[in-house]
């Protein structure tokens, strides 16, 4: 037997949770209704008790009456009780037995076995009253005759047949109400739970579509009710949050394009050069060797910039020497003779890994290389607290307005200075060199010109 209950629960569970309503609403109303069915039973229990009391009490103060009444025609001043005749006779004697001293006196006619109820309550004595079933449902009240010393009792009966029905329809009555109740109450609490889950939903489509366009609407700014108003600020942290994420996908998107450019120009730019005219089997593997070159730049590049983006450690950590380093820049198109690339003193190690190092100083390079006038110089030197490399030039500088937004992701000075850029690289290269544990900053003092200065920790 226990296997079969162990079998039988798991299915019997599938039955009750496939008939759970699935909707919130549902729900809210199945426990409302649940709850006003238990309220309502223990009510309709105690209201048909509290009546069939009151009934039966009713029923016996009546036959009280009627044993008064039927009381006052005993004569008990001699010593032998009598009966005495009324014109009321037929009418008091229905359902009446009279004793004296426990010996039936007078019965009603044809009473038959209801005699001997009566009989057991003429034994008992006293103002008695019970219940019996004969052809019926009957109620039988003992009731002494105010002359004690007589020994003369009155037993009324009456039949609860009325009251019964009464009862019985008292019943009836309180049921079919708690069916109306009930039917009220669910079609109520699916109304009001419906108009007041519809903010939620209009607040959930209003969340699905400000997502989806990363739109600048809050729920903070809107009036709602507290437990809404819970649920607004979380709604409102999740946008925020998705916002951040879609401003980070397309900063990474730009600054990858943008990184990418300057080794693609370069692929671009050899294999046009090389199918313009025939080439010799060592011009043709120079060429390869500058597309590979280009090819692994732009992997690293992406190697680079994808790890900073997961927040996790570079690739390939380590030190780099940062001379070489620097002179590999000088090698990218589009850089002017006139750059000069210096160290003081003994080889300047950096704490961080070479291709993280050329992609801090690119972008400074690329910049001061677009608008110096005639030189470009980088400088590495030693500091105590680590390596210092300055890129300076000769340029129109940073006009002073802008230099407090010179490190924001797509602002430039002057967008129609003739020069293509997205106004990423400073930003770009400050994040890295942050994200290594340096900093890059302008020198706001330094004239003519401009001068960028990257701090790094020390290999």
């Amino acid at each position: 037997m226990s296997g079969i209950r162990h079998r039988l629960r798991p299915a019997v569970t599938a039955f009750l949770h496939r008939l759970a309503p699935r909707t919130l609403r549902g729900r809210l109303s199945l426990v409302a209704v649940t709850t006003a069915a238990l309220l309502m039973l223990v009510l309709t229990v105690a209201f048909n008790a509290v009546a069939q009391h009151r009934l039966q009490h009713q029923a016996d103060d009546e036959l009280r009456t009627r044993a008064a009444a039927v009381a006052t025609t005993i004569d008990t001043s001699r010593r032998t009780v009598r009966v005495l005749e009324t014109s009321n006779d037929a009418l008091l004697d229905t359902n009446v037995w009279i004793y004296a001293d426990r010996r039936l006196l007078e019965e009603p006619p044809n009473a038959g076995s209801l005699t001997h109820v009566a009989d057991a309550l003429a034994e008992r004595g006293g103002r008695r009253c019970v219940t019996a079933d004969v052809d019926g449902p009957l109620r039988l009240c003992s009731q002494p005759v105010p002359a004690d010393k007589s020994g003369v009792l009155v037993v009324t009966a009456l039949d609860l047949s009325p009251y019964r029905s009464s009862a019985d329809t008292l019943l009836m009555g309180s049921l079919a109400l708690d069916g109306v109740m009930l039917a009220c109450t669910y079609a109520l609490t699916r109304l009001a739970v419906g108009r007041a889950l519809r903010p939620v939903r209009t607040m959930t489509d209003q969340a699905t579509q400000w997502s989806a366009v990363a739109s600048e609407e809050r729920f903070g700014s809107t009036r709602h009710p507290a437990e809404l108003a819970r649920l607004g600020t979380s709604l409102d942290a999740i946008l925020d949050r998705i916002r951040t994420l879609l401003r980070h996908e397309r900063q990474l998107t730009g600054e990858l394009s943008h990184e990418l450019r300057t080794p693609l120009s370069r692929i671009i730019a050899e294999l046009d050069w090389w199918q313009t005219r025939p080439r010799s089997a060592d011009q043709t593997h120079a060429t390869h060797r500058v597309i590979a070159d280009a090819a692994q730049s732009m992997r690293t590049i992406c190697d680079t910039l994808l790890d900073d983006a997961r927040g996790g450690t570079p690739t390939a950590p380590g030190t780099a020497v940062v001379l070489p380093a620097l002179r590999r820049l000088t090698e990218l198109p589009d850089v002017p003779a006139h750059l000069t690339v210096t160290a003081d003193g003994p080889p300047v190690v950096a704490g961080i890994p070479p291709a993280l190092l050329e992609r801090i100083v690119s972008p400074l390079l690329t910049n001061a290389c677009r608008y110096a006038h005639s030189k470009v110089a980088v400088r590495a030197h030693r500091t105590p607290d680590g390596v210092r490399v300055e890129v300076i030039d000769d340029g129109p500088g940073v006009p002073r307005p802008f230099a407090s937004r010179l490190f924001e992701p797509g602002q430039r000075a002057d967008p129609g200075d003739g020069h293509r850029g997205a106004g990423l690289g400073l930003p770009l290269a400050r994040r890295l060199a942050r994200s290594a544990g340096g900093e890059v900053t302008y020198d706001p003092e330094h004239s003519p010109g401009a001068r960028f200065v990257v701090s790094l920790p020390a290999g």
